[in-house]
């Protein structure tokens, strides 16, 4: 039976990257003991995996399509996840709790890597990003030392210690890693291996793994299942988890009333959301002099963009955070267009010279009240 607690157990797979038995003793218990109704929901639903270990918990979130917004978390370059990789490589020879100095690991990446060189500041901070990640992640445990310095002295050493967890970490692959010719041919794989009800699951991924899933043209098989099956979508997600399906003419999305700490939601604290909120009211009051394609997005040339942010601060930036009034326009445009990106509301072009503003941008607006005070607003 799918009750409350499969709820909360599906909610916390569905936002965490695995869930630690030594971390969350009782999340853990939960999810075991809803394993069977769990799986047969994730199975059929996302055709994903629900894995069980005596000391971890993961579901393998694989979406449709990668997106840059999926990374892990503070990594800046390709080359932050060549030395995370790197690293884990290493950490397949240590035995569990085996400790290991930093120079040793530096020394093994140096040799599997010709390019790099811990001469360089730019390496040791890409190699800092990436075992922060690990520590993070708890796939390694530092024991002894301070690792920030190794940005200024690469001969700084610090000494770690491997963890249970690092067998858990890498997800499996329907075929070795070096049989595939790249991204494309292990997507191909995997939709290979889900033929039966793949439309189904294709969109349920993208509807719990994106911000909002748009309509990419008139025979967008994916927007179009979700539209003629609204009904027992929404049904089903409803029942299952504590989000609420919302259709629209060029969008489909989750929603939920009563978020929780541990979910990512937009408009969020920061101040930019209250910008993109305002400047969503401002593109509805310009749509008719603007070049919107049948898929309802909005192309803008940089300075189209630009032009719409000075008339959103000429007349709600007096509301504005403090860091968004003193900043330039170039500044304020920046930050915005990358929470749109993050948040699937804008992609630029391949040159990027032009914006598409996508239609999720305006499925929600804010505004001031008219008698609102400098420095006191709502949106």
């Amino acid at each position: 039976m799918f009750d409350e607690k499969a709820v909360d157990a599906l909610d916390i797979l569905l936002h965490q990257f695995w869930v630690l038995r030594s971390r969350e003793p009782k999340a853990y218990q939960l999810i075991r003991e809803r394993e069977k109704v769990l799986r047969r929901y994730i199975e059929d639903k996302f055709g994903l995996h629900l894995l069980v270990h005596p000391h971890v918990i993961k579901l393998e979130k694989i979406p449709v399509e990668p997106k840059a917004w999926m990374g892990l978390a503070g990594f800046q370059e390709k080359r932050d996840y060549v030395l995370f990789c790197s690293a884990m490589a290493f950490l397949e020879e240590k035995a569990v709790e085996e400790q290991f100095l930093l120079s040793e690991l530096t020394e093994e990446i140096r040799q599997m890597e010709e390019d790099v060189d811990w001469t360089v500041y730019t390496h040791r901070k890409s190699l800092i990003r990436a075992l922060k990640a690990l520590t993070d992640l708890e796939l390694i445990r530092l024991v002894d030392g301070h690792l920030q310095p190794f940005d200024m002295d690469q001969e700084q050493e610090v000494l770690y210690e491997t963890t249970v967890y690092g067998s858990y970490f890498l997800r499996a692959f329907p075929a070795p890693l070096s049989s595939f010719s790249g991204v494309d041919a292990v997507q191909q794989a995997e939709q290979d291996m889900q033929r039966d009800h793949e439309r189904r699951r294709r969109v349920y991924r993208k509807l719990f793994f994106t911000p909002a899933v748009q309509r990419e043209g008139a025979d967008d098989a994916d927007f179009l299942y979700i539209r003629t099956h609204r009904s027992w979508l929404m049904e089903d997600i409803e029942s299952h988890s504590p989000f609420r399906l919302r259709v629209f003419k060029n969008t489909a999305l989750l929603t939920v009333d009563h978020p929780k700490p541990s979910q990512t939601v937009f408009p969020d604290t920061k101040a930019v959301s209250d910008v993109l909120l305002q400047l969503a009211s401002v593109l509805h009051e310009e749509r008719g002099t603007l070049e919107v394609f049948e898929t309802g997005e909005v192309l803008l040339t940089h300075g189209e963009f630009e032009a719409l942010l000075e008339k959103t601060r000429r007349r709600f930036g007096s509301g504005w955070a403090k860091y968004l009034r003193e900043s330039s326009v170039q500044a304020v445009k920046k930050e915005c267009l990358e929470a749109m990106k993050a948040w699937e509301m804008a992609v630029e072009s391949h040159d990027q010279a032009m914006i598409y503003v996508q239609p999720a941008a305006g499925i929600l607006a804010g505004t001031y009240p008219d008698d609102y005070e400098d420095g006191e607003a709502d949106s």
